[in-house]
């Protein structure tokens, strides 16, 4: 019988340095969900890989002195080690440098062109360089960037739009039409009520301020934009050709059944993604999952904030299945989960080393000491109460499979691990209510004591089993100290399968040790130093020289009044290419100020910005025009102006000092 297609994704990771745990959770979140679908028996295609376009890669690049492609290779190198040390069982680890990909997204981008899907204008907003993202003065959040927080910059570009207003009713069928296609639910309300429903704005897809993207093939002063080309991965990345020469993967894996990527970009796969197939004619993914973050203490992860653990310092801590277990067990289904070292080896103490490392340890044990390794089972008559528990032991561990798999239908990951470990506290129970060791000392309970050692083996197997796409390395281990192998999921309902008169290892091995609180302590303070460390050596954008001026004293700058001031209004001065003229309102008086800043800023930008005014300095007439003070710019080597403005809401008036 063959079996049933499943294709499942992450998000690619951007290539801008080396990823957290934080980001290193989605992958193994999704290969815990692909083996879990391959022990299902699906034909399972899973691919992650990395988005290395885009001009924060190209300024990183510049900055360390290599070429973007030196740089994201090193970068996209960390990251596939990454995953190989968390054991990551992908099929395909794509790159967006790669020929094929870039080939198709090129050939993309002309048919979305000449179907009139794409037109060529100009972009004026406020464009955020770690998002990629123009916004205009209303969508931005305190004067910042509405997705990541940071600071906006003006920008004015020759840019190419894709009409997503085309699309967008459809997409609102679809989605009211296929409630499983945005989950959780939450994702949905919001992709709706925020951006759907109010209406779309056509889209910027091209740029021209930096190189380092893929070429427009038949404009090349313009560079794909880093989001068409990153999510296009999804169908490149399984032989998708735009001419219709599409490879037999594609054929059978899409549509993709799993999207599974972060909440914070939900809408580029649920709106932008979905519209860009829409225009190439082909089939929407089945389901787009927006999975919580992992918080460190709380706090979303950020190297500028210093709150950061990388995956390989906590698998030479604490082992890869450790960590892994932690991830998949300590994140809600749709609310931020929290990680430090701390609770990570309160984990590990509680669960691996005592609940499932002490009962593997002492079943093994057991069976050495009583029967040398020896596991049988015997046909023993027990009364009415040990019978009820001996049934109620089996009915725990073989009805732990289906609910398993149902959480696991729904992506409830942490809850299906609960489902597992619940199956071997009830195995520590059975050995509590047993008591082998009494039956050890009566040689007329001998039989009785082989088939408990039996159950509690035959547990632990099924356990194991179900523990194996969550925790490969462990359920491996537990398996081989059994002297057995882990079983698919069918099998799983049957108790009794384990080989009457099989021998367990003579010697068994600590699955996880317990972790001394005080180490871990100390584990937590070296780490915080080596990114302190890690923080200081970390390559700075190049700055500027220039002449250094003559000293002045402190009563030289005490005469200089600089207040904060809002432009209440601003018009062009005539006749001049490159001055502005602004009303400014400071305190409770307008001042007239003439500035230089024409071909940075427009008049009608301008307007209801806070900036700082040097308030005092001699009135002075420039084009015929009174100016009665000065704007405060920053200037960067190419002559790029910026206005200098107050980090933090201030009232007009208040004084720069």
């Amino acid at each position: 019988m063959e079996k049933k297609p499943y294709y499942i994704t992450t998000a690619i990771a951007y290539t801008s340095g080396k990823p957290h745990i934080g980001n290193n959770y989605e992958v193994v979140l999704a290969d815990a969900i692909a083996r879990f679908k391959r022990k299902e028996g699906y034909d399972v295609f899973f691919q992650t890989g990395t988005d290395e376009h885009g001009q924060k890669i190209e300024n990183k690049a510049n900055a360390a002195n290599v070429s973007p492609k030196e740089f994201v290779d090193g970068v996209a190198g960390q990251i596939k080690d990454l995953c190989d040390l968390l054991q990551i069982s992908y099929d395909k680890f794509i790159r967006t440098t790669d020929d094929y990909h870039e080939k198709q997204v090129q050939k993309m981008f002309k048919k979305m062109y000449e179907q009139g899907d794409i037109y060529k204008g100009a972009y004026e907003g406020m464009y955020c360089t770690d998002c990629e993202a123009f916004w205009t003065e209303s969508q931005l959040k305190d004067g910042k960037c509405p997705d990541c927080g940071r600071d906006v910059h003006p920008a004015k570009e020759e840019a190419y739009f894709f009409k997503m207003s085309k699309y967008a009713d459809r997409l609102i069928e679809h989605i009211n039409t296929h409630p499983e296609f945005i989950q959780p639910v939450s994702r949905k309300n919001e992709m709706m009520n925020n951006f759907l429903l109010p209406g779309l704005q056509d889209l910027c897809v091209s740029r021209t301020s930096f190189k380092w993207g893929i070429p427009v093939d038949f404009d090349d002063k313009h560079v794909v934009y880093v989001w068409l080309d990153a999510l296009s991965n999804y169908i490149t990345g399984i032989g998708y050709d735009v001419d219709g020469n599409c490879d037999e993967k594609y054929k059978k894996y899409w549509p993709a059944d799993l999207h599974l990527i972060g909440k914070d970009i939900i809408r580029f796969h649920t709106i932008y993604w979905p519209i860009f197939l829409m225009s190439l004619g082909e089939p929407l993914p089945k389901q787009v999952f927006g999975h919580p973050w992992l918080l460190m203490n709380n706090d979303k992860m950020s190297k500028s904030r210093g709150n950061v653990i990388y995956a390989d310092d906590l698998v030479d801590f604490f082992g890869v299945d450790a960590v892994r277990y932690y991830v998949l067990h300590e994140m809600p289904y749709d609310n931020d989960g929290n990680i430090t070292l701390e609770l990570i080896a309160e984990r590990t103490n509680s669960d691996l080393a005592n609940t499932l490392g002490n009962l593997v340890n002492r079943t093994i044990s057991m069976s050495n000491k009583y029967f040398n390794g020896s596991v049988n089972c015997y046909e023993v008559a027990l009364e009415p109460q040990m019978a009820a528990i001996e049934d109620d032991l089996k009915e725990c561990v073989t009805g732990a499979v289906d609910k398993v798999r149902e959480k696991m239908e729904t992506l409830r990951v942490a809850d299906a691990l609960t489902e597992i470990f619940t199956v071997f506290k009830r195995l520590n129970k059975y050995i509590d209510e047993t008591e082998p060791w009494v039956l050890a000392k009566d040689e007329s309970k001998k039989e009785r004591l082989a088939t408990v050692l039996y159950n509690l083996v035959e547990g632990i197997t099924i356990g194991a089993s179900l523990l194996e796409p969550f925790m490969p390395d462990t359920a491996g281990r537990i398996a081989k100290q059994l002297n057995t192998g882990l079983r698919d999921l069918d099998s799983l309902k049957r108790f009794g399968l384990y080989e009457n008169g099989n021998h367990v290892t003579d010697q068994p091995e600590i699955l996880f040790a317990r972790l001394d609180m005080a180490d871990v302590a100390k584990k937590e303070e070296e780490l915080a130093a080596k990114q302190a460390g890690a923080q200081n050596k970390e390559i700075k954008e190049p700055g500027i020289e220039i002449p250094a001026k003559e000293e002045i004293s402190y009563d030289d700058f005490a005469k200089m009044q600089f207040q904060v001031g809002t432009i209440i209004a601003c018009e062009e001065v005539p006749k001049s290419k490159k001055l502005l003229c602004s009303k400014v309102q400071i305190g409770n008086e307008v001042k007239q100020i003439v500035s230089g800043i024409k071909q940075h800023y427009s008049a009608k930008e301008m307007v209801g910005k806070k900036v700082m005014v040097l308030v005092n300095l001699k009135p002075a007439t420039l084009a015929g025009v009174l100016s009665e003070g000065m704007l405060l710019c920053a200037e960067d080597e190419d002559g790029n102006l910026a206005l200098m403005v107050p980090e933090k809401e201030m009232p007009s008036g208040a004084e720069i000092c």
